[in-house]
């Protein structure tokens, strides 16, 4: 059974020593290489986390080249172990777009890895629209990571256990909630957003949403969707991040389905690799299931033919 981790972190030196929390194991790749043989994982996305590099250097441009040349070196010495997700500065559309063909073009990254939010701005605002047009054309995924930067909530709590337990995963629903309302995943059918986290808190809300949204419909108080929000769900992609929890993963099975579900382990931030393997192999689902979510899911995002 091929296993390929959906969601991995490594940051380059130049973007370790100016970013806030993140310790020397976010840089040692080569203690990553190990923790995957020992775990049988075959390859692993290389998935920014968001820091704060961008503040310190007061440069976003400028964050977002050393961190793509340095991942870029990384999966050049290790090409079939790892595959990489390049960032991009936002606040322009001509350097969003040259950033993200310099990826592609140059430094062999095979997705683009994007923030829930900037600032409070969702990725359903249209400034984000020449990207997914170009990202749709050229048939490129966009991984979607929490926002650690301000998110949602944080004017009003900042706890060092309850933003990232809440507010990070709470930045997350309201993005992709936000994506649904303005008609993203409809208007780009064949882009591929992959989000973390299970997409927030979706799962627990599948239900609330369908039952809110018919009752808003049958008093024309919000547009028409097409379709249930849970029948929106199903066309997105979500990793597991690392969650242990069978519930949880049947949960998520429910709302998003085998085929749109991909395991991934969060390391660093979670060293326990293994456990979050064992219970997908463990999941009453079919063998042929629990190989998609464990690698063949990922396998039909990217090309992964070009790593070798």
């Amino acid at each position: 059974m091929k296993i390929i981790d959906a969601h991995s972190h490594y940051l380059p030196e130049d973007i370790l020593k100016v970013a806030s929390f993140y310790n020397p194991s976010w840089a040692d790749i080569e203690a990553q290489l190990k923790g995957m043989d020992e775990a049988v994982v075959e390859k692993a996305i290389l998935h920014y986390p968001t820091t704060d590099a961008h503040i310190k250097l007061s440069d976003e441009e400028k964050a977002c080249k050393l961190y793509n040349d340095g991942l870029s070196k990384v999966i050049r010495k290790y090409p079939h172990k790892f595959i990489g997700l390049g960032i991009i500065p936002v606040q322009s559309k001509e350097k969003m777009l040259y950033e993200f063909k310099r990826c592609r073009k140059e430094l062999g990254l095979q997705g683009i890895s994007l923030a829930s939010s900037y600032n409070g701005v969702y990725l359903d605002d249209r400034r984000f629209y020449p990207l997914y047009e170009e990202a749709q054309a050229e048939k490129i995924p966009l991984f979607v990571h929490t926002q650690t930067i301000n998110p949602i909530g944080f004017e009003r709590v900042n706890d060092p256990l309850l933003t990232p337990v809440i507010e990070y995963v709470f930045d997350m629903t309201m993005c992709v909630s936000k994506m649904m309302m303005s008609g993203i995943f409809t208007n780009f059918p064949s882009l591929k957003f992959v989000f973390a986290h299970f997409g927030g808190v979706l799962p627990f809300l599948k239900d609330r949403f369908d039952t809110v949204y018919t009752m808003l419909r049958m008093r024309n108080i919000v547009k028409d969707l097409g379709k249930f929000p849970s029948d929106i769900f199903k066309n997105i992609y979500c990793d597991t991040s690392a969650v242990k929890s069978k519930n949880i993963l049947k949960m998520a099975l429910d709302t998003f389905g085998a085929e749109h579900l991909l395991w991934g382990s969060d390391y660093p931030a979670n060293k326990d690799v293994l456990g979050s393997i064992q219970v997908i192999k463990e999941l009453d689902i079919d063998k042929e299931q629990k190989e998609k979510i464990l690698g063949k899911n990922l396998e039909n995002i990217i090309d992964l033919q070009l790593t070798v």
